[in-house]
């Protein structure tokens, strides 16, 4: 009997999809779940002659052909250690495991340690899409042995999406951890742009007093402009969205604010903190999450509070350009952060990411895809600056240059409304800070030098000093 090219354990929705996927561009793939009842549903509910369903980790080894490849789609954490100590004893030299779920990077990087001891090769891989991006082609971002990723490019770049160049949106990332990093970074702009979405709505909703359709026809005219994207395009069916339930009003309207998380972006933005890099848009995005779900102690205080009614605004026609481009700019401003984290944990970890190429494979699968993205990836494709920072890339000066001016008139214009937006004035400042020729930090270092003999630098010698204030 003829082996299957790859396997994959961990039935869940996005474990069958993928392995739907992997089934659809004919390749035979084994499955194995640790219940029985699940695999069996599986293949009842999706009978495919190249799905092949197994009932041990024995059974389903023996069934691969070598090199053995094996995708692990369960839950990040000590599942995924769970399985690889339970397949080890069953794999040979040169196998090849891959974990597909978003594990954090650092047991990405232990588990390549130690799999590489034993001579197994280990593949973290980030993938970004959702449940019908796994079936229909997702964004994939392979870190961890390069050639492992060799041999199983194959299957990867059959089943990714495209990219604006019917290109597959998947690319070799860099060593051990790099793909599950590049993924959690995605995740941490996912929120960052999520957010500023969401800023946009509760304004017209709250300041200009728009319905849910209503701030969806204007979100329609950004989706078919520069905004275009994943994001935009799934907002006009939630913002239209009636409510079946009670059968009045819009389902919107009765979804309760508290945004909930699943910690990739936090342990982005813990990780900037610990790298010295600033990442301020999609850190406040995490807080911004962390602030709704404290709703009981907000309905405390807001009767404590309460908002002056804001009568000072533009009108409509001249605010919803306005949002648009401050929207636009402010996305660049997160992209940027999530860049910048990249590049400098790259240097540090020696993974030689290539930016441009993470660009690209962003176009298609993922939950960021945009129309921005193929700016990004032409702008650093034609200035051949690959790897530079975002803001220094000639187009996107051009860009930031042509719309920042509308971001700052929307800070400005909002801000005294009463309507948080953390999100819009974090991108603001870290433009601000990032391309100020001077800042106030002398004066920081100045204090910590009185009260700590912390030393600072001057502007007019090399070395360090230090100044007794007390004399």
């Amino acid at each position: 009997m003829s082996k299957s090219n790859i396997g994959l354990i961990g039935l869940s929705v996005m474990g069958s999809n993928l392995a739907r996927n992997i089934a659809n561009h004919n390749f035979t793939v084994s499955v194995y779940n640790r219940t029985k009842a699940r695999t069996d549903e599986f293949n009842n509910e999706h009978g495919n002659p190249h799905l092949v369903p197994t009932y041990s980790y024995s059974e389903f080894v023996k069934s691969l052909e070598l090199p053995r490849k094996i995708i692990i789609m369960v839950k990040a954490g000590s599942a995924v250690d769970d399985v690889i100590y339970d397949l080890l004893p069953h794999l040979e030299d040169g196998d090849i495991v891959i974990d597909a779920g978003n594990s954090f990077y650092k047991d990405t990087q232990r588990r390549y340690k130690e799999l590489k001891a034993k001579k197994i090769q280990f593949v973290g891989m980030g993938v970004s899409g959702g449940e019908e991006g796994a079936l229909k082609g997702p964004s994939i971002m392979p870190g961890g042995d390069r050639k492992a990723w060799m041999t199983i490019a194959p299957i990867l770049k059959a089943i990714a999406a495209k990219d604006f160049s019917s290109k597959p949106c998947v690319t070799y990332i860099g060593n051990d951890g790099a793909g599950h990093y590049v993924k959690m970074i995605h995740n941490g702009i996912e929120y960052a742009v999520m957010e500023l979405m969401a800023e946009g709505y509760i304004i017209l909703k709250n300041i200009y007093g728009l319905t849910s359709p209503q701030i969806a026809d204007i979100f329609e005219t950004y989706y078919k402009g520069k905004l275009n994207s994943y994001l935009f395009e799934i907002s006009l069916p939630v913002l239209r969205r009636k409510d079946d339930l009670t059968g009045k009003g819009y389902l919107l309207d009765h979804i309760l604010d508290r945004a909930g998380n699943k910690g990739t972006g936090q342990w982005a933005s813990v990780d900037a903190l610990q790298r010295g890099t600033s990442i301020t848009s999609i850190t406040e995005a995490v807080f911004a999450r962390y602030e709704s779900a404290e709703k009981n102690d907000r309905l405390k205080l807001a009767k404590l509070y309460p908002k002056k009614s804001y009568s000072k605004k533009l009108p409509l026609k001249s605010f919803i350009p306005l949002l648009e481009n401050a929207l636009y700019v402010a996305m660049i401003s997160a992209y940027a952060q999530g860049y910048n984290l990249i590049q400098k944990t790259a240097t540090e970890e020696k993974w030689n990411v290539n930016i441009a190429e993470v660009t690209r494979i962003w176009e298609g699968g993922c939950i960021i895809r945009a129309k921005l993205l193929n700016v990004f990836h032409k702008a650093y494709t034609q200035s051949n600056l690959k790897n530079s920072a975002l803001l220094a890339v000639p187009e996107i000066i051009k860009l930031m240059k042509r719309n920042m001016a509308d971001l700052q008139t929307f800070v400005e214009v909002v801000g005294g409304s009463g309507v948080s937006i953390p999100g819009f004035t974090s991108a603001l400042f870290y433009f601000q800070n990032m391309t100020n020729k001077e800042t106030s930090a002398n004066f920081i270092q100045g204090l910590r030098d009185y009260f700590g003999a912390h030393t600072y630098e001057r502007t007019d010698r090399d070395g360090t000093f230090h100044t007794s204030w007390f004399e």
